[in-house]
């Protein structure tokens, strides 16, 4: 039975996943005709960071632990600095239906990852739920209107989105700890002044010559695109990340990816470019029934309490 906790990290990390999906043609819109890759890599690590101290000054005060510094240095690199990185200069050499593929395999590396660090168990539920959440998003990928890439010579891209997806999954591993023990505002603020130590010596003039600025007042659209990449698919999904993690396994948080290409092609057909079938009605319930396995699956503590339990069992009978 799910509390009322988990329901509420359910919705966050919905939340998240439907940001990040609206993002990608957004993205790809921008660059690299109104910002390059690399700009717009150091504008989202630069806007996040001051709005996160921003924020932290208006919310209780949290001391992070110098032994943590360590870990969330690993996650920054990991979560932020070259995963945004290699996303953007991907995505600037693919498409965004080439990225949704690609990012199914996320899941995948998040059970793997959660075994070997976190020692979470793979259970047949599990690894069947991330099966079919596999199946049900490249099921609605591949019988989407125009499934493959355009034709963009994109294996470099492939290949950076790929890590970028890596990285990222290391990253939600890595991070379930430090987000059971000091808030997002926290985490975040540090994780992002990290990242922009590393990216603005080599990126910082990329701003500068971005034509987005320059274009701004004749086509505010523009501006209105990049507002959203930097406020709602960098600041609130990183701020909503690690309290889905508080309160929600790592697999169960990397799940909800197979979430983005539903969205993708919702607004494919909402825009005039696509259309329900029974194809896309099918992808749906297979990913949601992924979740659920997933979501229903046994964690360690599960684990950890039947053991105990059979232990106890058998010592009440030894004194019998």
């Amino acid at each position: 039975m799910m509390t009322s906790e988990k329901w509420k990290g359910h919705g966050l990390i919905l939340l998240v996943n439907i940001l990040f999906a609206v993002n990608l043609p957004i993205s790809k819109y921008l660059i690299p005709s109104h910002v390059s890759p690399e700009a717009l890599t150091l504008m989202r690590s630069v806007f996040a960071c001051a709005m996160f101290w921003l924020t932290s000054m208006f919310v209780g005060r949290e001391r992070m632990e110098l032994k943590d510094m360590g870990l969330l240095f690993v996650c920054a690199l990991c979560g932020v600095t070259l995963n945004t990185a290699l996303f953007m200069t991907g995505l600037n050499l693919t498409s965004p239906v080439d990225a949704s593929i690609i990012s199914t395999a996320g899941p995948i590396y998040v059970m793997l990852l959660a075994a070997l660090i976190l020692k979470e168990p793979i259970t047949w539920m599990k690894a069947a739920g991330v099966a079919l959440g596999v199946c049900g998003a490249l099921l609605m990928i591949l019988t989407a209107a125009g499934g493959g890439g355009g034709g963009e010579d994109g294996i470099g891209g492939v290949i950076r989105i790929a890590l970028s997806n890596l990285l990222y999954s290391i990253y939600v591993v890595l991070s379930r700890p430090l987000s059971r023990k000091y808030s997002a505002i926290t985490i975040m603020k540090w994780m992002f002044l990290f990242s922009t130590l590393m990216l603005f010596p080599f990126m910082y003039k990329g701003v500068l010559e971005a034509p987005v600025f320059a274009e701004g007042l004749r086509h505010p659209a523009d501006l209105g695109a990049l507002l959203y990449v930097l406020l709602f698919a960098t600041f609130i999904t990183y701020a909503l990340i690690p309290m889905s993690l508080r309160r929600l396994r790592p697999t169960t948080v990397s799940m909800y990816n197979y979430i983005q290409p539903i969205v993708a092609s919702l607004i494919a057909m909402m825009i005039g470019q696509g259309s329900f079938t029974g194809w896309k009605l099918l992808s749906t319930i297979l990913v949601f029934a992924g979740v659920y396995m997933v979501t229903q699956s046994k964690s360690r503590e599960d684990v950890e309490k039947e053991r105990g339990k059979l232990i106890e069992e058998h010592q009440q009978q030894k004194s019998i």
